[in-house]
């Protein structure tokens, strides 16, 4: 399943929406999830429609998944955010590469 869809206006292909709240480092409400890399208490590597996002933190837990809508929901004390992308413009160097740079 594409996780991107046809404008019925125009044509043209648009990603879906990515939205990242969080409320008092506490809780964080996240849209636009493809999948769920890993997690544990300390961190989350989520897909997005927007490259891949780590979370990490301590007491983390998953409070809501749904798969069908891309939405995840996270509670726990959150210390980082951060999105794992390629900003050199050249070939993508896989998962590790990313996150161990």
């Amino acid at each position: 399943m594409s996780q991107y869809y046809e404008s019925t206006q125009t044509g043209t292909k648009q990603a879906p929406d990515h939205d990242l709240i969080m409320r008092g480092r506490r809780l964080i409400d996240i849209t636009g999830v493809k999948q769920v890399e890993s997690f544990d208490n300390e961190e989350f590597l989520l897909e997005t429609v927007m490259g891949f996002l780590a979370i990490r933190g301590q007491n983390l837990q998953m409070k809501n998944l749904d798969v069908g809508k891309g939405i995840v929901s996270i509670k726990g004390k959150v210390y980082d955010i951060v999105y794992l992308d390629d900003h050199d413009g050249g070939k993508a160097k896989g998962f590790f590469g990313k996150l161990f740079k």
